[in-house]
């Protein structure tokens, strides 16, 4: 049997799943990273680092649209953006332009994403902790 608090408590994260732009904004961006081998031309480490970072971006976005109260998910954003940006020098694929600007161009907007999405998680969360 299910109790009323968890019922309602399942009904309040359904109401705020799968509508924030900035969750959404995350699993485009992890699209796009996937995908940057079209226009990239990177080489091999690259390319690796664009599609792993690219699926983990995804599925922290999808993270983040199924339970809109998961604080954690956005910082998950924000860290997978930072090792975007900084792939180029970590990787060493620096000298190849158009590469080294999709890393820093999708890192730049997956932490700004994160971010804006911080405070609206942690409104989330607080509302769900308070319907206990």
């Amino acid at each position: 049997m299910v109790s009323g608090e968890f019922f309602e408590e399942m009904v309040a994260m359904k109401a705020g799943s799968w509508t924030r732009w900035q969750d959404w904004a995350a699993v485009v961006l992890g699209v796009v990273s996937i995908l940057s081998f079209l226009w990239a031309q990177p080489s091999t480490g690259a390319l690796w680092t664009f599609l792993v970072l690219g699926a983990l971006l995804v599925v922290a976005g999808l993270w983040s649209l199924a339970m809109p109260g998961s604080v954690a998910s956005e910082y998950v954003h924000i860290g997978l953006g930072v090792l975007l940006f900084i792939s180029p020098w970590v990787m060493g694929f620096t000298g190849l332009t158009t590469a080294t600007w999709t890393a820093w161009v999708i890192g730049v907007l997956a932490v700004v994403a994160g971010a804006a999405a911080v405070p609206v998680a942690t409104t989330a969360h607080r509302g769900l902790a308070g319907s206990h």
